[in-house]
C-alpha cells in the first residue's frame, strides 16, 4: 500500500506540488509562479494553459526530487485560488479567454444592476454571499456576454466553467478524452450560484444570470470516498492515481489548521488575508458583514460552514512593489529594506488597493 499523497497547490501567484508521507511530512516540494496578466486598470487574468502547464512541471519536479514515481502516491488532492473564473471548450480543451482572477473588478456593472433591481443582499439568504464582483457568476456571464461566439457554444453544449481545481481536475483525469467535471462544495459555494441549504446550483439565479445549466460543473464533497476520476498513464504522474479531494485554498487552511470544532477560527496571509471561523453544520448568517460560506464536507456526512472576513491584498502588495514599481527584484529583499530603517517618518502604506 502506498505511503504518500500528493498536493497540488494552486494559488494566486504560484503553484506548488507538495508529497507527504503517512504521518504528515513534507517528502519533497517543487513551485513555479505564473504571470500576473494586468490588460486595464482593475482587471486582472492568469493564462490557464500556463498554470495547467506548470502543475505538470511541479507535478514531475517534486517526484524527481525525492525519487520516487506517481505509481507511488495513493491519492491527489487539490487546493486553489478561489472564485477565478475559467471557460472552455469541452472538446478542444481550449479556454475561449484567460481566467478571470478573483480579484479582477470588471464585472461591477453586472452587479450594480443586479442590486438596482433586487439590493445588495437579493442572494445572501440562499448562498451567504453579498452581489459582488469578487464572485465566480457575474464572471461566467461576462465572458459569455463579451467574448466572441462563446454564448452561442454555451447553448450547444460545447462549454464549461471550472473555478481553478475544476480545470486541473478535469485535465489530470483526461481532459477532453473523458475529464471528470466537478467542483467541490466549498469552491461552489464562492460562485454566488449554489444554494447553501441544498448544496445544488439555484435555477433561479442561474436563470437571472443567464448562464446555460450544462456548463456548470457537478457538485461533490471536498473529500469524497469514490474518486472523481484517476490521473492518466500518459500524464505528469505517469500511473492512474485517484483524484479524490479539492478545498478552496482558504478552507483547505481552515482544515489544515484543524478547526474542526464551532468557534475555532484560523487567519492566514498570503495574496490575500482571510478570517474563516467554524460555525458547525447549519449556515449562519452574521450581523457585522462577514460572508457565509462552506467550510468543508466530508464524504457521507453534513457539511460544514463558516463566516469569512477577507481582505484582498496582503502579501500581493510585495509582488507589485516588486513587479510594478521595480524596488525590489525578490520578495524577501522587502523585509531587508524594512529593518534598515529605524523610523518610518509617520508614513504607513495602506494595502487597501
Amino acid at each position: 500500500m502506498s505511503k504518500f499523497i500528493g498536493a497540488l497547490d494552486q494559488g494566486t501567484t504560484s503553484t506548488r506540488f507538495i508529497i507527504f508521507d503517512k504521518d504528515g511530512r513534507m517528502v519533497s516540494l517543487a513551485q513555479r509562479e505564473h504571470r500576473q496578466i494586468y490588460p486595464r486598470p482593475g482587471w486582472v487574468e492568469h493564462d490557464p494553459i500556463e498554470i495547467w502547464q506548470n502543475s505538470r512541471l511541479v507535478i514531475l519536479e517534486a517526484l524527481e526530487k525525492c525519487g520516487l514515481s506517481g505509481s507511488d502516491l495513493a491519492a491527489v488532492g487539490i487546493t486553489n485560488q478561489r472564485e477565478t473564473t475559467v471557460v472552455w471548450d469541452r472538446h478542444t480543451g481550449m479556454p475561449f479567454s484567460n481566467a478571470i482572477v478573483w480579484q479582477c473588478t470588471r464585472t461591477q456593472e453586472i452587479c450594480d444592476e443586479l442590486c438596482r433591481e433586487g439590493g445588495h443582499d437579493r442572494f445572501r439568504q440562499r448562498t451567504g454571499l453579498p452581489i459582488s464582483a469578487y464572485f465566480s457568476g457575474p464572471k461566467i456571464r461576462w465572458i459569455l456576454d463579451h467574448v466572441p461566439k462563446v454564448r452561442e457554444a454555451a447553448t450547444k453544449g460545447h462549454v464549461l466553467f471550472g473555478t481553478i481545481e475544476t480545470w486541473l481536475i478535469w485535465w489530470l483525469t483526461g481532459g477532453p478524452d473523458g475529464g471528470a467535471h466537478v467542483t467541490d462544495v466549498t469552491n461552489a459555494s464562492r460562485t454566488m450560484l449554489m444554494d447553501l441549504a441544498s448544496l445544488s446550483w439555484d435555477e433561479e439565479i442561474i436563470d437571472i444570470l443567464q448562464i446555460p445549466h450544462p456548463m456548470l460543473p457537478r457538485i461533490v464533497p471536498s473529500i469524497d470516498h469514490k474518486p472523481w476520476g484517476t490521473t492518466r498513464t500518459d500524464g505528469p504522474l505517469g500511473a492512474e492515481v485517484p483524484v479524490c479531494g479539492a478545498l478552496g485554498d482558504q478552507q483547505a487552511a481552515l482544515v489544515g489548521q484543524a478547526c474542526f470544532e464551532p468557534g475555532e477560527a484560523k487567519n492566514t496571509y498570503g495574496t490575500g488575508c482571510f478570517l474563516l471561523l467554524n460555525t458547525g453544520t447549519r449556515p449562519t448568517p452574521s450581523a457585522h458583514g462577514l460572508i457565509t460560506t462552506l467550510a468543508y464536507q466530508m464524504s457521507g456526512q453534513e457539511p460544514c460552514y463558516a463566516l469569512e472576513g477577507s481582505v484582498a491584498i496582503a502579501g500581493a502588495l510585495v509582488q507589485w512593489i516588486r513587479d510594478n514599481l521595480g524596488l525590489i527584484s525578490s520578495a524577501p529583499e522587502i523585509e531587508t529594506l524594512a529593518r534598515e530603517v529605524t523610523d518610518n517618518g509617520g508614513i504607513y502604506f495602506v494595502p487597501a488597493f
